[in-house]
């Protein structure tokens, strides 16, 4: 069925409709200079109101309903117009410059979740220690000279985790977010190699700087470290590059210059003691650690006592770690923020309510259509997300006004899923009489993250995804897991059939699965390599995932 056309924005009325009552004319010449003169102050009047105190842009652009969260109850922790979102985001920003900002929140269910006053405190700090340490400051200079000479004494006054980046666009969100957490809780500077299939996708999230590697950063080679890089930790201490000494933390000891942090899905057992008690107190007197990963690694993060109070302090609910931080990160720039907010006016926003459902089918896992189908039909019915058909009958064309309507939008490679979903909606009556409208942005049929137009619909999508009132992901899909954090949202999860015979389950919270961590518990750490650490408390907040039996995340 045809998207229903919307009015999400308030507008003038430009039609001329003369319906209101007009003024009389009075015809006293007497009068008519008196009520020129009074016009001619009143204009000047306003343009002086008007060139003094201008509107902002994101207040011309707020949707019809979003004092009120878009038509939503707004039983949260942020004030329906809390564009700051209770406090994550600096005010030191213009609005232009990154309209998605400070306008997502007027298309997002509003956050139950208030971010801690430790963690506004933190990334302010964080933020302040970005700006002293940006790429090109004396600072900066510094570090990098030290990084030209091979070796270090220890730590500089600025010390940086530089992210790599590895797989697609999901996977990518995700170790963002990962690393600028461990860069958090080290007193170290993020800084990202952007290639350039993902330039212009992302803002800049700390305000008066960058965070974006400069492309005369001198390790060259970088880009190509991989499981066999000499100088990644898993291999210095295979070959005992990295010794006792060093591990014990000696003030004698010579460091390298950089370590290359390898934790992708296919690291091995040395590179998984990076997650040990001994590794963590070396490699943060480490002035340069350059990370590729393509999992959100944060839930081993929780299992190290040595960051135990930290990430208490920070997330008084553990479960709202990346719902917080991808918030805090992620905004996207004007270009994609055009095509989600154009998408949106036209075919969402006159809804009443919205369903996301993604859809991903992995190679390594193939699932047929009809079965792919028929699960995520019966997921959607047997947990009321969509209301049941009458097969007996006929759609006849909607003629009421006042009619329920909820739009689907469906994300997939392939239009299959939105054509079929569509048309039994168009054929055939809903039982409670709501009206179903199915919209699909886009179905490329590969993947193809190296090409930055598809990773900017990737990004749209996600977005759009975020929007919605209830969600359905696929399970090992970290594209539905950035839209789940993004929107605060339990999702109902694909679940595989090997898995159960469940055609899905609700998650506990919008945090990730970590999906392929080390051992738990931490059996790899042994005396040598200084225990994890993992305590009773900490282990209570970290569990197995809904959607993989070897996958941990965090719970509350």
């Amino acid at each position: 069925m045809e998207a229903r056309g919307s009015k999400s924005y308030q507008s003038l009325d430009m039609s001329g409709d003369n319906s209101e009552a007009q003024p009389e004319r009075h015809s006293s010449r007497i009068l008519k200079p008196c009520v020129l003169l009074v016009t001619c102050l009143v204009s000047v009047l306003l343009v002086f109101l008007v060139g003094t105190h201008r509107t902002p842009s994101w207040e011309l652009l707020r949707p019809v309903g979003a004092g009120a969260g878009i038509g939503r109850k707004n039983s949260s922790s942020e004030a329906p117009n809390d564009r700051l979102l209770g406090g994550l985001l600096s005010p030191d920003f213009d609005g232009e410059s990154c309209l998605s900002r400070y306008q997502s929140m007027l298309y997002r269910k509003a956050s139950p979740h208030a971010p801690s006053p430790y963690l506004i405190r933190r990334l302010r700090e964080y933020e302040a220690l970005h700006k002293k340490c940006a790429p090109n400051t004396h600072l900066y200079n510094k570090s990098i000279e030290q990084l030209k000479s091979g070796r270090s004494n220890g730590p500089m006054e600025c010390n940086y985790v530089v992210w790599i980046p590895h797989n697609g666009l999901g996977n990518r969100v995700l170790t963002i977010v990962s690393s600028f957490l461990y860069a958090l809780l080290n007193n170290k500077v993020l800084l990202l190699h952007i290639p350039s299939d993902f330039t212009d996708l992302l803002c800049e999230p700390f305000p008066g700087t960058s965070w974006v590697l400069p492309s005369d950063f001198p390790l060259h080679n970088f880009l190509d470290f991989d499981k066999g890089t000499p100088q990644s930790y898993g291999n210095m201490l295979r070959n005992k590059v990295i010794d006792d000494e060093m591990l014990s933390g000696s003030s004698n000891a010579t460091l390298p210059a950089y370590v290359y942090l390898h934790l992708p899905w296919y690291y091995d057992q040395w590179d998984k003691l990076f997650f040990c008690g001994d590794a963590q107190l070396m490699l943060r007197r480490i002035p340069w650690l350059l990370l590729k990963s393509d999992h959100y690694f944060v839930p081993s993060l929780f299992l190290l006592q040595e960051y135990e109070e930290e990430l208490r302090q920070l997330f008084l609910e553990r479960a709202t770690a990346f719902h917080h931080l991808v918030r805090y990160l992620v905004h996207p720039t004007n270009v994609v923020w055009d095509y989600v907010t154009k998408y949106y006016r036209a075919h969402l926003a006159a809804a009443d309510e919205t369903l996301g459902i993604q859809i991903r089918v992995f190679h390594n896992f193939p699932v047929p259509f009809e079965s792919m189908l028929r699960q995520v039909i019966n997921c959607s019915l047997s947990e009321g997300i969509l209301p049941a058909v009458n097969l007996q009958e006929w759609a006849a064309p909607a003629s009421k006004t006042d009619m329920k309507v909820k739009a689907v939008l469906v994300a997939s490679l392939f239009s299959g899923y939105a054509e079929r979903i569509r048309d039994m909606y168009a054929k055939h009556p809903t039982m409670t009489g709501e009206v179903v409208r199915v919209h699909q942005p886009s179905h490329e049929g590969q993947q193809h993250t190296e090409q930055q137009g598809h990773n900017i619909k990737a990004l749209a999508e996600v977005e759009l995804l975020s929007f919605s009132d209830a969600l359905i992901t696929s399970a090992w899909s970290t594209f539905g897991y950035v839209a789940q954090g993004l929107g605060g949202l339990q999702p109902w999860i694909l679940l595989r059939h090997t898995q159960s015979d469940l055609p899905c389950r609700q998650a506990m919270s919008s945090e990730p699965c970590y999906l392929m961590p080390p051992p738990y518990p931490s059996t790899h750490c042994s005396k040598d390599h200084g225990d994890a650490g993992e305590t009773a408390a900490a282990r209570q907040y970290v569990r197995q995932c809904e959607d993989e039996l070897g996958g941990i995340k965090v719970f509350d």
